[in-house]
């Protein structure tokens, strides 16, 4: 080493600098990388993503290979630093205290730090590029890398420590794919940020949630008189509707009005004509999730279900497009007949109709009531009193005070409700 001239031996040190730089910006950028766009970039055909896909595949040998690489370019400048630091420095107390210290220094800054820094910026660049030196390389360094392999295995099989790289899982929970899809920014476009998350709900969502409570169901009464019925049907702003008969009101029947409006333009409608088009009524348990119950609707072709309970009791309906509005949002066309149930006061308070749905005030309004007990605005009321408040009673729940403006039948018909 005294042999070769100082400009040599610095120049040999730039060279192991960079290769130790190489090998720590490589490793730094191939476990940085997505593992979802590489795999996507790869099944596309790109040849620096299906190396890095490969040596990440064998990650043991991949790491072999780079600290195989780091330690000799670290030995290496630590043996031709000395060097230069005693002909520079002598072999005196100064360099030995200077010598070591200059070349920790000169290691972490152009070594280590700043090319994984650089690397971490661009790992996938960087990355796809490394991938065709890295590739060939192990498989010529693979003799000393399956030697130095065999020490590692045996010190993590005395330790007990199991590794598989090869069937290394990446999958990903719900919640960590909502964060994904929340943070992607402009990647994915605002609205179907919207839907991507909705769907994420719907297995979280029961049918109870979205359903019309059975006292707001749109119903054909067959005892009614027959002139009531044709004008009940001739003026719905709904395709398909419940058919009730008896005493105890039971639903028998579902009738869709596109069979009957032939017949009831030509005035030849009547109740055997009714019976005869009306389809056996489709009831689902209260509590079915929205998911499972949109694949059911798929399966039994159906596009509306009778809620009931635990004892056969109806609670309400529920429709495909209730569930679809759950994902995309509420449809432009809508029946005149329902109502939003909420209106901007001129003080910035909203007056809201008792009957309305917590978790459709919680989403338009922003508001943060309780989700956790009563589905209604009316339910939630009740059971903070256990009674029924008087008009302009005012009170607090969560952050929002409350004013009961309208009761009647032992229902809270109006509240306003402050921000």
């Amino acid at each position: 080493m005294d042999d070769i001239p100082l400009a040599s031996r610095l120049a040999i040190l730039a060279l192991l600098l960079l290769l130790s730089a190489f090998f720590s910006s490589a490793e730094t950028s191939l476990m940085s990388l997505n593992r979802y766009r590489l795999r996507h970039l790869a099944n596309d055909g790109h040849r620096g993503a299906r190396l890095a896909s490969a040596l990440l595949a064998k990650t043991d040998q991949l790491l072999g290979a780079i600290l195989l690489g780091n330690t000799f370019a670290a030995v290496a400048i630590a043996t031709i630093s000395e060097s230069i630091s005693m002909q520079l420095l002598g072999e005196g107390k100064l360099g030995l205290i200077l010598g070591p210290v200059a070349v920790t220094f000169v290691i972490l800054i152009f070594g280590e730090i700043t090319p994984k820094v650089i690397a971490a910026a661009h790992a996938e660049k960087l990355a796809f590029a490394y991938s065709f030196v890295l590739y060939p390389l192990i498989k010529i360094l693979y003799p000393a890398i399956w030697f130095t392999n065999l020490f590692v295995k045996a010190l993590l099989s005395l330790l007990r420590i199991k590794t598989n790289f090869a069937e290394s899982s990446h999958a990903i929970s719900m919640e960590e794919l909502r964060s994904i899809v929340t943070e992607a920014g402009g990647y994915i476009p605002k609205k179907h940020r919207a839907i991507l998350l909705n769907l994420f709900d719907l297995e979280k969502t029961i049918v109870d949630d979205v359903m019309t409570a059975h006292i707001q169901i749109e119903v054909i009464n067959l005892e009614a008189p027959l002139e009531d019925i044709l004008r009940h049907i001739s003026t719905s702003q709904h395709t398909r509707l419940p058919v009730r008969q008896g005493s105890a009101g039971e639903i028998i029947g579902i009738i869709h009005l596109r069979k009957v409006m032939h017949q009831l333009q030509e005035g030849k409608l009547d109740l055997a004509g009714l019976k005869e088009v009306m389809t056996d009524p489709y009831f689902i348990p209260s509590g079915t999730p929205l998911y499972t119950q949109m694949q059911q609707f798929q399966e039994n072709q159906q596009r509306i279900a009778l809620v009931v309970d635990e004892y056969g009791e109806l609670k309400g309906l529920v429709t495909l497009e209730d569930i679809l509005e759950e994902i995309i949002g509420e449809f432009t066309t809508q029946s005149p007949l329902r109502n939003n149930g909420y209106r901007e006061e001129e003080d910035g308070s909203w007056l809201v109709d008792g009957s309305s749905n917590l978790r459709d005030l919680n989403k338009k309004l922003k508001l943060n009531l309780p989700l956790d007990g009563p589905r209604t605005l009316n339910g939630l009321i009740l059971e903070y009193f256990e009674d029924i408040p008087e008009p302009g009673t005012s009170f607090k729940i969560q952050t929002h005070t409350l004013e009961i403006i309208q009761t009647q039948d032992r229902v809270v018909k109006s509240v306003r409700v402050y921000r």
